[in-house]
């Protein structure tokens, strides 16, 4: 079985990769390596370096390679970024994904299904206290990033209705582990890691004043995102949209104390204001991963390996 992973070369995606090799499918991977790196890939890996949002260049890779199975996680995945340039989010998230969509339902394709990175963190809007987002919850996204992927969820929808695209949708949580990096759009576990380990302060940003904790998360083991990426590909998810992450509450201050103590650093702690677009609390009900994949990695594992990782480095 051939599968093709978009953004293989990331962060998640190329955890995807070996997940997928070592479940015997044939890989193959299309990347423009503005933040994937060739050094994340196994040997022997087929790669299309290609930008989704070339036509031309996603049929061709779409159309040589021949999957029957699609990852799609390449994306802009900034909220940030998104807040300050959304034609550029919706240039890569909507038309680069309508590019692939298109290519899997060209004359020819043999794809016959569409695993998509979604986010749980960003689709919901804010969840209040005492309650976690399950599958059916509100849908009120306060980020360009967040509108454009649940527009691709829809997108999806479309495509299944008129020319028979199956699709699975994994609703990401904060993912955090090995392999992502610290510069750029990266997460914040990453940039906690290597600002501790290199001595310098870890800044936690208000949730809603400063001093005041920050931002409540859902954090999520890379591996665990991995492995639900392999039970859709193989048609083991009994359901069309589910939440991967832990369930569990964690402030960006409890986080930042956490990695100080996996680390021993001496680094201290500085508290920031509010970021714009950033939500106040997000938490996924986690019920239908547990009762498909059975229970996430516990966060203090998940640090320790991630940070055996960053000291390797």
């Amino acid at each position: 079985m051939r599968v093709l992973v978009t953004g293989g070369a990331g962060f998640i995606g190329s955890h995807v990769v070996v997940g997928a090799l070592s479940a015997g499918f044939e890989v193959a991977v299309l990347d423009n390596f503005s933040s994937g790196k060739r050094a994340n890939l196994p040997a022997g890996v087929q790669v299309f370096e290609a930008d989704l949002r070339d036509r031309d260049a996603t049929l061709r890779a779409v159309a040589d390679f021949q999957p029957e199975l699609v990852s799609h996680q390449a994306a802009q995945a900034s909220v940030s970024v998104s807040m300050k340039d959304p034609r550029f989010d919706a240039e890569v998230n909507i038309i680069g994904g309508i590019n692939l969509l298109d290519a899997c339902t060209a004359a020819g394709s043999r794809v016959r299904q569409v695993v998509f990175a979604s986010t749980g963190g960003a689709i919901y809007g804010e969840v209040p206290e005492g309650e976690r987002a399950s599958e059916s919850f509100q849908l009120e996204p306060q980020s360009p990033y967040g509108i454009s992927k649940l527009t691709f969820e829809r997108l999806l929808a479309v495509y299944g209705d008129h020319r028979g695209l199956k699709s699975t949708v994994l609703r990401y949580a904060n993912v955090y582990g090995p392999r992502q990096d610290p510069h750029g759009e990266a997460g914040v576990i990453a940039i906690f890691f290597d600002a501790a380990l290199a001595g310098r302060n870890l800044t936690v940003f208000a949730r809603r004043a400063v001093g005041d904790g920050g931002c409540v998360r859902d954090y999520v083991y890379v591996a665990d995102v991995a492995r639900a990426n392999l039970r859709a590909l193989t048609g083991e998810l009994p359901h069309p949209v589910i939440n991967v992450g832990s369930g569990r509450a964690t402030t960006t201050l409890e986080l930042a104390e956490r990695i100080l103590a996996t680390t021993a650093a001496r680094s201290s702690i500085e508290h920031g204001g509010v970021r714009a677009g950033d939500i106040g609390r997000s938490l996924l009900d986690v019920t239908r991963f547990e009762q498909t994949l059975g229970a996430s990695t516990p966060l203090d594992g998940g640090l320790a390996e991630t940070a055996e990782w960053y000291r390797a480095r």
